[in-house]
């Protein structure tokens, strides 16, 4: 391009430059005291904020900060001038637009920042995945700087809806312990009136190359997938159970988690959430009297009710550590789940495949709780945003207008008993739906793995609820070369896929959500296993084994497995006890003692590395939240102990 046509002839208008203007009216409302005590960038913030438009009369007023993960850039009609990563933050301005509204209204002061976030759909087999979960504790930092960047603020309200902005925010918001905070979440989108959900159509690839869908049906039903514009997807991912975990901590109101992004009832939740707040900046109650070690227990208890996403296994121990909780072990997690049903039927679990906003129609999580309540599986005892216990507010719920409409609405929308998507524990066992998640053990992962166990196939899986699978290894360095074996029928039925060095220090512990979900959507696959020391989308569903510890590239003895190597697998959904062992080989089977001992001896993986594409940004981010504890610690940052490795280091090296 020449310099002619870059810098184009502008008329007469363009030069007309302004070197300096009037002001804006009015005088700022000072007095003596702020002049002699208020630091001096309280008083410039008043000048800003005047200059910035707002009325220099009415700045004295409660001021409050809307933290939201917004991106893209929207027309006022909702045309897009520039795309957003995601319909998750797409159209989360607009519940940013209705918050600060509520606080003018109430004579307060909004201010409004954001941080936005990435898609984990997007990024799927793509090396942007290698920024995923480093990304949440990045604007987890992020966030706070910015809430403690403007000292003066009272309360602070976080808008998001998916998978890392959320908990990225959650993490965000439990940090301030003085502070009250709420977090408003942005619901999910609508499903197709005729297509399918943004979960199973991320297969039309590894489908097309089975020949189990053509070219045309790709097309067309990956064009209405998402069938409104904003939300978060359809299915009870990380977005969706993130969502159910900010309610069930008492984070946010009851009965926002999963509303249809975009309607009404969606605006009025953000417009509620800032009343409620403001109260509790009235009351003095701060984000440290609502997350508690008892708040953490019950959002757990909740996760295991709906049968959530394993990513929260990360989530809810960073959400721990930032509020100053104890933070839950395997052994925490175990107990729960064996102990609370899944009682929410919906995408992608099953048995039957509702989406999320059916589940926010049957009641959500207050009608999930008042199961779980009749159970006494709940600290009902905890303060919530709403200034009231969780007891008090299920006393609410249980005899709300509110309740009634919705369950109605859901009847006469779609013809769908409100009771068969949010069942009771009788209709729950009676329907075969199993305990949520269990924590397989064994010589290929002595220090444990997560699986999904409520969502293996019910057809693979023995009369007595055991799932037993021994097959042969197919032994893949990367995720690429794992798609691609399955998408050119280089894998076989009975085969157990084994990815290895996709955890922190290979990947930043990517999602494998390609692999998981062709497995499930390609007719043959449910007769395949995988196991990896990289984690899953929340959608993900089978026979899939993740978080195998320790890594493979920290010397884990999954890194030492080879093609043809003999693995078996045992899962009991009902007990959710499990093993994952290398048993020898197709002619000569050892225990798993043995198999132990072979792998000590064994080299890695002749082809194990990490990704010749990851950041050094991640490589940073593995190495700092490695010794805060690792994965089974939520990723998080241990301050304390990474500076107390630094001086260790910094001794020995005599620096």
């Amino acid at each position: 391009m020449s310099l002619e046509n870059l810098f184009t002839a502008q008329d007469d208008y363009f030069y007309a430059i302004r070197t300096h203007a009037s002001g804006p009216e009015g005088a700022l409302p000072l007095t003596p005291q702020m002049l002699m005590e208020s630091p001096s960038g309280n008083l410039f913030g008043l000048t800003q904020n005047a200059g910035m438009g707002w009325d220099a009369n009415k700045l004295t007023g409660k001021e409050m900060l809307l933290l939201g993960t917004m991106g893209g850039i929207r027309h006022s009609d909702g045309r897009p001038i520039a795309l957003g990563y995601h319909t998750g933050h797409w159209e989360i301005g607009l519940l940013m637009s209705a918050a600060a509204k509520e606080v003018t209204r109430l004579g307060g002061i909004p201010f409004a920042g954001f941080v936005s976030d990435p898609c984990d759909g997007r990024s799927q087999g793509t090396h942007g995945m290698f920024d995923s979960l480093p990304f949440r504790n990045d604007a987890a930092i992020v966030f706070r700087r910015l809430i403690r960047s403007l000292p003066t603020c009272r309360a602070v309200i976080g808008v998001a809806t998916c998978d890392k902005g959320l908990p990225a925010t959650l993490i965000a918001l439990a940090s301030m312990h003085h502070l009250p905070t709420i977090l408003v979440p942005g619901g999910v989108t609508l499903p197709p009136t005729v297509g399918e959900d943004a979960g199973k159509v991320q297969t039309i690839g590894a489908r097309y190359a089975n020949h189990e869908l053509s070219l045309e049906e790709a097309a067309e039903l990956g064009c209405r997938a998402c069938a409104s514009p904003g939300g978060g997807c359809q299915f009870l991912g990380t977005a969706g159970t993130s969502q159910v975990v900010a309610e069930a901590l008492g984070l946010a109101l009851p009965h926002s988690a999963l509303a249809p992004s975009g309607q009404e009832v969606w605006l009025e939740i953000a417009r509620q959430s800032v009343r409620a707040v403001s109260a509790l900046d009235e009351k003095g109650i701060t984000t440290r009297d609502i997350l508690t070690d008892m708040a953490i227990e019950n959002a757990m208890v909740v996760h295991a009710a709906f049968g959530g996403s394993t990513n929260l296994l990360l989530h809810i121990p960073a959400i721990a550590h930032a509020a100053g909780c104890k933070l839950p072990d395997v052994e925490h997690w175990t107990r729960i789940n064996r102990k609370v049903p899944r009682l929410v039927s919906v995408l992608p679990n099953g048995p039957e495949y509702h989406p999320t906003v059916r589940a926010f129609l049957a009641g959500g999580v207050p009608e999930v709780m008042l199961h779980l309540r009749e159970l006494g599986l709940l600290h009902e005892e905890v303060m919530t945003v709403t200034g009231k216990t969780l007891g008090e507010n299920l006393d609410w719920w249980a005899t709300s207008k509110r309740r009634q409409k919705f369950r109605q609405c859901l009847r006469d929308q779609d013809g769908v008993s409100p009771d068969d998507v949010i069942m009771s524990p009788g209709l729950a066992k009676a329907k075969g739906l199993t305990p949520t998640i269990a924590f397989p053990v064994g010589n290929i992962a002595p220090e444990g793995s997560v699986i999904k166990a409520t969502s293996i196939d019910a057809t693979v899986v023995d009369k007595d609820g055991v799932y037993r699978h021994t097959g042969r290894a197919r032994v893949f360095v990367a995720e690429k070369l794992a798609i691609n074996a399955i998408k050119n029928g280089d894998i076989q039925s009975g085969d157990i896929m084994v990815v290895i060095g996709g955890g922190p220090s290979g990947t930043g512990m990517e999602e494998t959500y390609q692999l998981t979900s062709a497995l499930k959507h390609l007719s043959w696959g449910k007769t395949v296993s995988l196991i990896t020391d990289a984690r899953f989308s929340g959608v993900s569903t089978g026979a899939c084994l993740g978080h195998i510890a320790p890594e493979a590239l920290a010397g884990g003895p999954i890194g030492k497995l080879r093609d043809n190597d003999m693995i078996e697998i045992i899962v009991d959904r009902l007990t959710l006890s499990g093993s994952v062992n290398f048993i020898g080989s197709e002619t000569q089977r050892v225990t798993p003692d043995e198999g132990r001992e072979i792998l000590a001896a064994r080299p890695p993986h002749p082809a194990l590395h990490a990704h010749d594409f990851l950041p050094d940004d991640t490589r940073l981010w593995a190495a700092l939240q490695a010794v805060s504890g690792g994965t089974w610690k939520g990723c998080i940052y241990d301050t304390d102990k990474i500076i107390e490795v630094i001086n260790a280091g910094k001794k020995a090296l005599g620096i």
